[in-house]
């Protein structure tokens, strides 16, 4: 997994690649965390090149929308891949999370 970071205004956009499961999850938390950590941060999740998400995965998105709320921040997912998405369907997690079919699109959510 590798993981690109780039502002956007004030929105930091981090964009994941290959698969987000057990073995890659411990690293990418902690970076998440620090960025989550922000008060009023504005975090978009580019996850249009993760082939996989495991419940590990899903986990560390999860505690990076709660710290990201509880700073009175705001958190975005786009670009899902339609494997990908169904993890987030069938898990009951669409719902939690702000999914946008674009980049843009989910800047402009958190904005």
């Amino acid at each position: 997994m590798e993981m690109i970071e780039e502002s956007q205004g004030k929105t930091t956009v981090v964009t994941v690649k290959g698969r987000l499961d057990s073995n890659m999850s411990k690293g990418f938390e902690t970076r998440l965390m620090e960025l989550a950590g922000a008060a009023g941060a504005s975090l978009v999740i580019d996850l249009g090149q993760v082939s996989y998400v495991s419940s590990a995965g899903l986990r560390v998105l999860l505690l990076a929308v709660r710290k990201v709320k509880a700073g009175k921040g705001k958190v975005a997912l786009c670009a899902i891949q339609a494997q990908v998405k169904e993890v987030f369907d069938i898990s009951g997690l669409s719902a939690v999370f702000s999914i946008h079919p674009t980049r843009d699109a989910a800047v402009q959510s958190v904005a």
